[in-house]
């Protein structure tokens, strides 16, 4: 673990954002012999302050300033339904600024040293290196929880097909997505050119007649993930009550966003008491569900839907059900429930 903390000493001479010193942008004593005296006033994450950066790259800093990854509005935003304006003050005020904003992503957590995420960090990335991208070291340590290890198949399951073709985050995820583009989105949805499966994947250039057919008769009722997600992904069950548990589960109901579309779903429950230590109750708590749609991270060409439609419209395999519900969700949560239509042979 040490050697995520020491500096390549050749990079001194050699990159030139060494070129004015540690002190340009650390502060601290640069004369101090001892660790305290030089540490005096040492600033541990420069990029935090955007203006570090933006000396040299104003125009990517401008624009990364009303980013999703850097202003964490998403987060805000997301759960703001459930709250009475007096709620949403107190949130604001004891818990975003104090807890989800702390979770944004600086310069230097993506290109230097991976941020602390629960109290453990990777250290420097490459010995204090300005990394252009290592999405195993960065992407993967903030969406580690669910994403990356879902995309690798480190929960055991089958890898995502495109994982073993060689692809990575940025295959996807563009550098433009990421820094932003200078508008300030309330969430990720809002993003204009997200990654789309059509975007390689174009209808009608289906290899083989019968993947084309299935592909017309769901276009606009199934997402691509309802059909391609693989396996059980992770769900979190109550670990915004205080608690850490998370199990393995696919679950398939409607998009809460159009409430017609079948998707993959995923348990994010924020559960009733979730704020009640700030004091806040969610007078409208009801107004969101537990469940949202995810893109799950385990694509596979061939999973047991697209292989048989009795998986879906006999079996009802993975279907949200009244009975699946979690214990004392929002009513919101049976709106999610779909019955697959019978088939008629």
């Amino acid at each position: 673990m040490y050697k995520g903390y020491v500096v390549d000493q050749a990079l001194l001479k050699t990159d030139p954002h060494f070129g004015m010193g540690c002190k340009f942008c650390h502060k601290g004593n640069d004369k101090g012999v001892s660790k305290e005296v030089a540490h005096k006033g040492l600033v541990t994450r420069p990029s935090d302050n955007l203006k570090t950066c933006s000396m040299c790259h104003k125009k990517i800093t401008d624009t990364y300033a009303k980013s999703l990854h850097y202003t964490t509005a998403g987060q805000r935003n997301g759960v703001m339904p459930r709250f009475s304006k007096e709620e949403l003050k107190t949130f604001d005020d004891k818990v975003f600024q104090k807890s989800c904003r702390s979770c944004h992503a600086s310069c230097g957590g993506c290109h230097v040293k991976a941020p602390p995420v629960g109290g453990i960090g990777l250290g420097l990335i490459k010995q204090h290196k300005f990394v252009k991208k290592d999405e195993g070291k960065t992407c993967a340590f903030c969406h580690g929880g669910r994403v990356y290890p879902e995309y690798t198949g480190d929960y055991g399951e089958a890898p995502d097909v495109h994982y073993q073709k060689g692809m990575m985050c940025m295959n996807c995820h563009k550098k433009a997505e990421l820094h932003g583009d200078g508008k300030a989105y309330l969430s990720k949805q809002e993003v204009k050119d997200r990654p789309a499966c059509k975007n390689c994947h174009k209808l009608g250039n289906e290899a083989k007649m019968t993947a084309r057919v299935a592909h017309e008769k769901h276009e606009g009722k199934v997402s691509c993930y309802g059909c391609h997600a693989s396996s059980a992904y992770r769900n979190c069950q109550n670990c915004h009550d205080g608690h850490s548990e998370a199990k393995p589960a696919m679950i398939l109901g409607l998009s809460p966003r159009d409430k017609k579309t079948l998707t993959t779903l995923r348990l994010i429950p924020t559960v009733r008491n979730t704020f009640a230590k700030n004091g806040i109750k969610m007078e409208n708590y009801d107004a969101l569900p537990n469940y949202w749609d995810t893109p799950a991270h385990n694509i596979r060409k061939r999973t047991d839907r697209t292989q048989s439609c009795d998986s879906c419209h006999v079996d009802r395999k993975d279907f949200l059900t009244r009975e699946s519900l979690i214990k004392n969700g929002s009513k919101a949560n049976e709106g999610l429930i779909m019955i697959p239509k019978p088939i008629h042979r």
